[in-house]
């Protein structure tokens, strides 16, 4: 008898263990579902090589440029990144045509594929809240286009065609229930959700809390906007709770297009990320908030989490940026979103260490969320210990 109660302890022990090696390595697994935006709107940056050292170092697989350059597309070549290609703006109304549609593909994109792992394309970046009319009544026809192109050449399985949005495409998002398109935009909005749900292709969005929080740092909780722990809110309507402010647009964003009657488009968020620095109007654009937004998104990503209401979906995200880029308009903000300066530098210290190699020095961002992670899993060995030694004692004391 005691040799029975004995074995079962030890399988109890055994099979405790394995719960939590299984979801240790499902973390792990999940990292893929993070990706980083590498622009290159500066005069300073390292070359495609070094940035491929970088990204290796930093173990992310998914990165998506503003262009088709082809000295990334290139050097980008066999290696583990999938890439998203980018339509600039200016040229989207000359591909609603074709036969330029066919050549773009024929010259931008047939070339690299599959040794270079070119996944998505990019048609225009924000083009539903920009001012120009013709751009935006032709956004439809052009993915049409470079569509059938992709078709022709056998390689519509392999890249599918979207195009990012700004979140002010929204007329509401609070609460997330609530969430609805501008009404000047569901004429347009409407094919082009169609043409997602017929190509099987993602709704990609440009999502930052920050904005938010930078109109409204009286009304809007800061731990909220950035992730950290906090009470949360939830929505009257369906009762689901929020932690963070970036899930909450997303659901935003999904209950929107249910309303128009395409609910099961995935939701992928093609930007979001926290500026290091800006101009003394722009609250909360610090090195603290930037170091806490990062590192709390890293850490979700890497846990695989979805949203409260897609909560089994892994929500995809791309984080803006990989570089600061010394050439972009606007306020001291646009310039300081990057994790790193362009001399490889970290913009702001999250725990990184170096990575030498014998091209260039680098720093791995791994560590920063590696370190979250492992303070979790010694919690977890621990509970683990705790409760396998509370299991022996209970069953020990009904045994006797």
């Amino acid at each position: 008898m005691d040799s029975f109660f004995s074995m079962r302890l030890r399988i109890l022990h055994v099979l405790l263990v394995f719960h939590f090696l299984s979801l240790e390595f499902g973390l792990i697994r999940q990292v893929s579902t993070l990706g980083i935006n590498y622009g290159q709107v500066a005069n300073n940056l390292p070359s495609p090589q070094q940035v491929l050292v970088l990204l290796s170092s930093l173990r992310i697989t998914k990165t998506r440029i503003y262009d088709t350059n082809p000295q990334v597309l290139t050097e980008f070549a066999n290696s583990n990144i999938e890439l998203i290609v980018t339509v600039p703006n200016d040229l989207v109304v000359q591909l609603s045509d074709p036969q330029q549609a066919l050549q773009w593909i024929n010259t931008n994109i047939k070339p690299y594929v599959p040794s270079t792992k070119i996944t998505g394309i990019a048609v225009g970046n924000e083009v539903y809240t920009t001012d120009d009319q013709n751009l935006k009544s032709n956004l439809v026809p052009a993915m049409l286009a470079l569509h059938q192109a992709l078709v022709h050449f056998g390689l519509d399985s392999t890249v599918h065609i979207s195009s990012a949005n700004s979140l002010a495409v929204l007329q509401n998002s609070y609460p997330s229930s609530l969430g609805s398109f501008q009404p000047e935009l569901v004429n347009l909005m409407t094919p082009f959700l169609q043409f997602l749900s017929e190509t099987n292709s993602p709704y990609w969005i440009n999502a930052y809390p920050y904005f938010a929080y930078k109109d409204d740092p009286t009304s809007i909780q800061l731990e909220y906007v950035l992730g950290n722990p906090n009470v949360g809110m939830v929505d009257p309507y369906t009762k689901l709770r929020y932690d963070n402010m970036l899930c909450a647009q997303v659901d935003a964003v999904m209950f929107a297009m249910a309303r128009l009657g395409f609910g099961g488009i995935e939701v992928r968020v093609s930007e979001t990320g926290w500026p290091s620095k800006g101009d003394s109007d722009e609250y909360g654009a610090t090195v603290e908030n930037a170091r806490a937004y990062n590192r709390n998104l890293l850490l979700r990503q890497l846990r695989g989490q979805g949203t409260p209401l897609r909560p089994k979906q892994t929500l995809e995200v791309y984080l803006f940026a990989l570089f600061n880029e010394d050439m972009k308009p606007g306020p001291t903000s646009e310039r300081n979103y990057g994790l790193y300066q362009p001399d490889g530098t970290m913009a702001y210290n999250v725990g990184l260490t170096t990575v030498t190699t014998s091209t260039t020095s680098v720093s791995s961002l791994i560590s920063s969320a590696s370190k979250g992670y492992e303070e979790e899993l010694g919690s977890l060995w621990y509970w683990v210990c705790l409760i396998s030694l509370t299991f022996q004692v209970l069953l020990t004391r009904a045994i006797l």
